[in-house]
C-alpha cells in the first residue's frame, strides 16, 4: 500500500528544513490551518459525544486521566535516574510525555481513515482530557508546592489556551448542533481536512528540522528517550484501550496518544509556572525526535500492538 501523502508532506518539510530552504508557511496561514484542525477534531468528537450515554463515557474519561498521570510518573524516574537530569528538567520533560500531541492524533486519525478502519468518534474528547493531569503532576514533581498565584496562572493558561478553547469549543458546538446542524460547514472542516493536515505537517516538518542541532548538543540519551518512551507509552495505551474495551481503531488512537508528547500546552504552562525548566530539552525531544518518529514509524507500530492485543483478547475470551 502506498504511503499516505500527508506523511510525505512532513518528510518534505524536514528535508527542506535540513537544506535550510527559505520555505515557510506565512504565520497567518499556519494559524488558520491550526484552528481548522483543532475545530475539526473537536466537532467530530462532539457529534459522536451526543450519541454516547454519559454512563459509558465518564468511566473512560477517568481511565484516560489515570493513564496521563501514569505516563508522567513512568517517565520521571527514567529521566532523573538514567538521564541524570535535574528534578525540574526531568519533571518538565515527563509532563510533556504524559500529555498529548494534537498533531499526532490528527495524523493517526487520518491514517485510520485512509485504511478504512473505524474508531470511536468521541476519541477527541480524550485529547482534551490528557492535556491537564500530566501537566499538574509534572509541576508538583518540579516544585513540590506551587504558589497559589502560580497554580491559578497555570490552570488559566492550560484551560483557556487557544488549543484547549478550540478543542472544547468544537466539542460543544458539535454536541449541541449534531449531524444536521453541522452539515453546512462540513466542506470546510471535514472534506478539506486532509489537505489542511498536509499543510500543517509541512510546517511541522520545518520546525522539527530546526531542533536537530539542539538535540545533538543535548546528547544521545535524550534522542534515545524520544524513541523508547513513545514505545513504552504505546504499550501502556494499548493496555488501557484493552481494559476499556475500545475497538481496533480506538486502540490505535489511544496508543498513539499515549506515545505522543505535547509541544503546545505543556511548554506554555511550564514557562509560566516553572520558568527554571529548560524548554530546549523538552522541545528537542518532543519535536526533534518523538513527533517525526511517531509520524513516520510509530503509528504503524501502535497499529500492530493494537491488533496483537485484539487477537490475544479474542483468544482469551
Amino acid at each position: 500500500m502506498p504511503m499516505d501523502p500527508v506523511i510525505l508532506f512532513f518528510v518534505l518539510g524536514v528535508a527542506a528544513g535540513l537544506m535550510r530552504s527559505e520555505l515557510r508557511l506565512p504565520a497567518p496561514v499556519y494559524e488558520f490551518v491550526s484552528m481548522i484542525l483543532l475545530l475539526a477534531i473537536g466537532l467530530k468528537g462532539g457529534i459522536e459525544l451526543a450519541r454516547q450515554p454519559a454512563g459509558q463515557v465518564f468511566p473512560q474519561i477517568v481511565a484516560v486521566a489515570i493513564m496521563g498521570v501514569s505516563l508522567t510518573l513512568l517517565a520521571y524516574p527514567l529521566l532523573k535516574g538514567l538521564g541524570r537530569f535535574s528534578r525540574i528538567d526531568a519533571a518538565a520533560i515527563a509532563a510533556h510525555y504524559g500529555s498529548v500531541s494534537v498533531g499526532t492524533f490528527a495524523v493517526a486519525a487520518a491514517y485510520l481513515s485512509y485504511r478504512q478502519i473505524a474508531f470511536e468518534q468521541h476519541m477527541p474528547l480524550f485529547v482534551v482530557v490528557l492535556e491537564i493531569p500530566a501537566i499538574i503532576v509534572g509541576i508538583v514533581l518540579a516544585k513540590g508546592v506551587a504558589r497559589r498565584d502560580g497554580w491559578g496562572t497555570m490552570l488559566h493558561e492550560v484551560l483557556c489556551g487557544k488549543s484547549m478553547v478550540l478543542l472544547v469549543g468544537g466539542l460543544l458546538v458539535g454536541w449541541a448542533a449534531g449531524d444536521d446542524g453541522i452539515a453546512p460547514i462540513k466542506p470546510l472542516f471535514f472534506d478539506m481536512f486532509k489537505g489542511v493536515l498536509a499543510l500543517f505537517l509541512l510546517e511541522m516538518g520545518l520546525i522539527a528540522a530546526s531542533h536537530v542541532s539542539g538535540l545533538l548538543r543535548q546528547g544521545l540519551f535524550l534522542a534515545c528517550f524520544g524513541i523508547v518512551m513513545p514505545l513504552l507509552g504505546g504499550v501502556v495505551g494499548t493496555g488501557f484501550a484493552w481494559a476499556m474495551g475500545l475497538s481496533l481503531g480506538g486502540s490505535v488512537l489511544l496508543a498513539t496518544m499515549a506515545a505522543s508528547a505535547s509541544y503546545i500546552a505543556a511548554p506554555a504552562a511550564f514557562r509560566l509556572v516553572v520558568p527554571e525548566a529548560k524548554p530546549a530539552y523538552s522541545l528537542a525531544a518532543s519535536l526533534g525526535v518523538t513527533f517525526p518518529f511517531n509520524i513516520v514509524l510509530g503509528i504503524p507500530v501502535y497499529h500492530w500492538m493494537a491488533e496483537t492485543a485484539q487477537v490475544m483478547k479474542g483468544t482469551w475470551g
